[in-house]
């Protein structure tokens, strides 16, 4: 049913805190109450880059993004930083991977009081909704490319992001698009 990409799902580092996966049976029903986050590869025409993305997880809206040619946690930070720049969420879920697992990233969030939810090892559709993105992105803009640069993949993600969020209607929004809910 969606495109599960478990190479990318790492354990986190060592002496990393890993926190319990708060949205089991949480009535989500509003902006801001979680956002979620994840990684996925974008392939190009040599290799591949890393996509992070932070979401509202009621709205769908895409806060925030960064791509990266590693897998370490500076492009993890500037996505929360970009995302809290504009609001603060109650809960934020992200897998365990490393980059979200690590205490610079764990810290940003504490400093903020924001509570950390975390998948359970191996349960990707405890992140349904950044796990929809991807297969949307991937299916409606990156496999009908193969991007040459990372700039030329760059471009075609925030196009698509930008289409994503303001253009894209959503059966499970009652029809509306991301913006349009979250107000943006």
């Amino acid at each position: 049913m969606f495109e599960i990409h478990s190479s990318l799902r790492q354990a986190p580092g060592e002496g990393h805190k890993i926190y319990p996966y708060l949205l089991k049976g949480l009535k989500i029903e509003r902006c801001n109450h979680v956002w979620c986050s994840d990684i996925t590869y974008i392939p190009m025409a040599q290799g591949f880059v890393y996509l992070v993305a932070v979401m509202d997880w009621f709205s769908r809206f895409v806060l925030s993004w960064a791509l990266s040619l590693t897998m370490e946690v500076e492009f993890c930070l500037e996505a929360l930083g970009s995302a809290l720049q504009q609001s603060r969420p109650e809960i934020f879920n992200s897998d365990q991977g490393s980059q979200f697992t690590s205490e610079r990233f764990l810290g940003e969030l504490e400093r903020r009081q924001i509570a950390i939810s975390m998948d359970g090892r191996g349960r990707c559709l405890d992140n349904i909704f950044i796990e929809r993105l991807w297969r949307s992105l991937k299916y409606e803009e990156v496999y009908l490319k193969e991007y040459q640069w990372v700039r030329e993949a760059h471009r075609g993600i925030e196009k698509y992001f930008q289409f994503y969020n303001y253009e894209r209607l959503h059966q499970s929004l009652n029809y509306q698009t991301p913006a349009a809910i979250y107000g943006a």
